[in-house]
Parts: structure tokens; C-alpha cells; sequence
């Protein structure tokens, strides 16, 4: 049972670059107030790390250590009874995750990870999201940069719009940080695999709608003066987490609509993106080309601490109804690495330190439908945020765009 197992939390790879930041994150904020555990295969890293951790905070003596490998189901299945939350950075997850959310599912242990791989989630939403409601687990994918702050960012935006009217949110990507070699990797194999083909409702199978209309904008490329800047469609899988989520609650008005975008100041540097992007789609589609990309970077490298300290993150949101439009933004730091650990160490803590609060739907969720404002509300004292930057209220006869 929950009450009886040893760790309310388990940071599996917690030897790989993000997994030792989370790790270091839980040790400045947590340290001994709950129980929890680092896990990888190598024992000797593990103990490496651990410490580390009791270095940042002598408290952190009493983190466990757990030998488990992405590989050996069984060891996946210990871990999994032994903890209430299992929170993984183990990358690319279509290849090390799946086994990993079935031993959850079987144990009854809830999960969060930090991909950003369509496919992947496609596949655990496909295979497992009805044993995990049987089961009453929470199965949260997409927990870091992508895409809590896209995902919660529509959510505190159409919080403050009329759920009775159609609602068309648009969100705007900026900022600046560096690509460790597990997430070169992951984005590349994620790349490989995905056509980023749209449906109605999102990419990923959803449960009916009710009469409602849930879409995805068409793409675009335009000036935006709202946004001071030049935007393009983002086709990363952010966009199609926030449909999900507009699928699965009810407030997110009748007819609901998101368009997800990069902005850039100039409309040079906009095509020079366009570009660089485009050229590592079209070369990793093919396996030599792919192999070659992903030689530039190794696992388990990544961005110095000051690198990190340079980065930063900024998505402003744009909703309309009939007769409002907000603007809102989230913001922070380091989105790749800094920022990522803390939100999905938070995100793991609010189903440990939060149960009781939480909405009480289960299976293969998204952090809005999973934790929503509880998740917003520990972000914001994590330093992470949330801000209206304007609110105009039309005349009754005026109509949104």
C-alpha cells in the first residue's frame, strides 16, 4: 500500500545531467522532510551524487540509493513498489520509457518525467491510460520545460476568462539556453519519429468532447504587434499537451482554439531558425545522417552552471473571447536544465506533499488536469512567474479575431 512504502519519492537517473540537477534541487528545498531516493544503474555514480547531495545539505544522508536499469523490467518493478512517485529523466523515452510507466501502472505508483517526445506519449496515452485509471495512478509525461509552462500558462489565462464563451488562447515562445547531450538526443530520435501531423483535438486520443470543439490554429508566419515581434508555428509537442488538456476539462469554454508559436525580433533571424530547424528534421529521417547528429553531443554533457545562470524563458499568452482580451506571460530562468529540474521535482512533489488536494482524476494526464493551480501555486514560490500583463474588456457587439 501507499502508507507502507519506503520513499515518497524516487529520482530515477539520477546520475544523468537533468537528473542530478532535480536531485540537487530536492536537496536545497526538501532534504530530509520526505522520504526519498536516487536511483540509476551504476552504484558508483550513485553514491558519487549522493555525496554531492549531502555536501549542498548534510540532511541528505538519509537519501536512499536504488540500482535499477531502463532495461530489466524487474528491477523497474521494485523500484516502483517501493516509492509513491517515481520521477524519471531517463532519455529518449521511446526507447528507456516505456517499461518504466507499465511497472508504475502494475505497482500502482505514480510518475512524471520531462520528455518532450510525441510518439512516446502517444504510445503510454494509447496502452495505458485505462489500466492507470483502474488503478487510480497518475501518469504525468511532459513535466519540464516541455510543457508545464505552456500547459499551466493556458490554463491561469482561460482561468480568468468566461467559460461559456469560445475562447482562442495564443501562446509566444522567446528565449535564450543550451541543449545538453541527453536532450540533443532525445529531440533528435523525437524528430526521426514524428511527422507532426495536427487532428481535431490534439495529437494524442482524447475522450469525448461533449459537443465541444477543441482545435488546433492553422500554422502561420506573421508579424505580431501584440508580441512586438516576428512569429512562426512551433510544431514541438506543446501545442498538442494543451489541446489535450483543453479535451479532458470542461471550463475551457464551448469551442476552444490554441495556436503556439516562436517569436523573434527580426524576420531574417526568423527565416535562419526556419532553416537550421528544417535541416535537422529533413537529416534526421535518415540513419546515417541521424547517426551523424547525434555524435555531436554525448549523453550526460551539459551547460556549466554560468551557462545556465545566462538563460532565460518568456511565453506570452494571448486569449480572446467575444468581448475580453488578456495578456499574460510565464517566465523564468534556464528553461532547459535549471528551470526543467525545478519544475518536475515540484511537479513530483505536489503528488507527494499535495495528495489530498489533488483532483481526482487518474490515468495518463497533463499537469493541468493532473495538479493545476496546486502545481501554478508551488511554481510561483519556486521563483517561476505567472503574471497578467493586460486585461481590455470590449463592448457587448465586439468580436475576437
Amino acid at each position: 500500500m501507499r502508507n507502507e512504502r519506503v520513499y515518497d519519492l524516487v529520482v530515477f537517473g539520477a546520475t544523468g545531467f537533468t537528473g542530478q540537477l532535480t536531485a540537487e534541487y530536492l536537496a536545497r528545498t526538501v532534504g530530509s522532510q520526505i522520504r526519498w531516493a536516487i536511483a540509476g544503474r551504476d552504484e558508483h555514480r550513485l553514491a558519487h551524487i549522493k555525496n554531492s547531495l549531502v555536501t549542498i545539505n548534510p540532511d541528505c544522508t538519509a537519501v536512499g540509493m536504488i540500482i535499477a536499469d531502463s532495461n530489466d523490467q524487474l528491477s523497474l518493478l521494485e523500484m516502483a513498489e517501493q516509492t509513491q512517485v517515481v520521477l524519471t529523466t531517463v532519455g529518449p523515452f521511446v526507447k528507456y520509457g516505456e517499461l518504466l510507466v507499465q511497472a508504475c501502472v502494475r505497482r500502482g505508483t505514480d510518475y512524471v518525467d520531462i520528455t518532450g517526445e510525441p510518439d512516446f506519449v502517444r504510445r503510454i496515452i494509447e496502452r495505458y491510460d485505462e489500466q492507470a485509471r483502474e488503478k487510480g495512478v497518475r501518469i504525468v509525461p511532459c513535466c519540464g520545460f516541455d510543457s508545464i509552462p505552456h500547459d499551466l500558462g493556458v490554463l491561469f489565462t482561460v482561468a480568468q476568462l468566461p467559460d461559456d464563451e469560445p475562447i482562442v488562447v495564443e501562446g509566444f515562445v522567446s528565449g535564450s539556453g543550451n541543449m545538453s547531450g541527453g536532450t540533443w538526443h532525445s529531440a533528435v530520435e523525437a524528430m526521426a519519429q514524428t511527422s507532426w501531423r495536427g487532428s481535431e483535438g490534439g495529437l494524442f486520443p482524447a475522450a469525448q468532447t461533449a459537443g465541444r470543439t477543441v482545435r488546433e490554429l492553422p500554422a502561420a508566419i506573421r508579424h505580431e504587434p501584440l508580441v512586438d515581434g516576428w512569429v512562426c508555428s512551433l510544431p514541438t509537442i506543446d501545442p498538442k499537451i494543451v489541446l489535450h488538456t483543453a479535451v479532458l476539462r470542461s471550463d475551457y469554454g464551448p469551442d476552444f482554439q490554441y495556436g503556439h508559436y516562436v517569436r523573434v525580433q527580426s524576420l531574417p533571424k526568423l527565416v535562419g531558425g526556419l532553416t537550421a530547424v528544417g535541416g535537422i528534421f529533413a537529416l534526421s529521417k535518415l540513419k546515417p545522417t541521424r547517426k551523424l547528429l547525434l555524435s555531436f553531443r554525448k549523453p550526460g554533457q551539459g551547460p556549466d552552471a554560468e551557462a545556465r545562470e545566462e538563460g532565460h524563458f518568456r511565453v506570452t499568452f494571448i486569449g480572446r473571447t467575444a468581448g475580453i482580451l488578456l495578456k499574460t506571460e510565464v517566465r523564468g530562468g534556464d528553461p532547459g536544465y535549471g528551470e526543467t529540474s525545478k519544475m518536475v521535482a515540484e511537479a513530483a512533489l505536489c503528488l507527494v506533499q499535495d495528495r489530498a488536494d489533488l483532483p481526482k482524476r487518474t490515468g495518463v494526464l497533463t499537469t493541468a488536469v493532473a495538479m493545476g493551480d496546486l502545481l501554478i501555486q508551488r511554481l510561483r514560490r519556486a521563483g517561476i512567474e505567472f503574471n497578467l500583463l493586460e486585461d481590455r474588456v470590449f463592448a457587448p457587439q465586439a468580436r475576437a479575431k
